[in-house]
């Protein structure tokens, strides 16, 4: 594996080149990538909720089985609540750290 600690971009390491963007644009980076982690995570929710009335209209099903259906979801419930934990973390550090509002006037355009 190579050394990249004193990796000059794209020369040494054959890495590609980051485009350099302002910090307004990483934040809105940021902040659109959480976005779109929450829109996942609630996709994840919907079908573990798919998945519970899937096995409640199954006839043949047992209580071990649904048990062990219940189980899987409580499971999947925990982890989407430990990356939330997360996300809002990530959101937390974005607003005390990079953001900093203008402290010009704002203009808006009205219609």
């Amino acid at each position: 594996m190579a050394d990249t600690t004193n990796c000059t971009p794209c020369v040494s390491c054959g890495c590609p080149a980051l485009p350099r963007v302002s910090l307004d644009q990483a934040v809105v980076d940021l902040m659109e990538s959480i976005a779109l982690q929450e829109s996942a995570l609630s996709h994840i929710l919907c079908a573990e909720s798919q998945k519970m009335k899937a096995a409640l209209s199954m006839e043949e099903l047992d209580l071990c089985k649904l048990l062990e259906v219940n189980d899987s979801a409580t499971n999947m419930v925990h982890a989407v609540a430990n990356l939330e934990l997360v996300l809002k973390e990530k959101l937390e550090f974005i607003a005390n750290n990079l953001y900093y509002p203008s402290t010009g006037n704002c203009t808006t355009t009205e219609s």
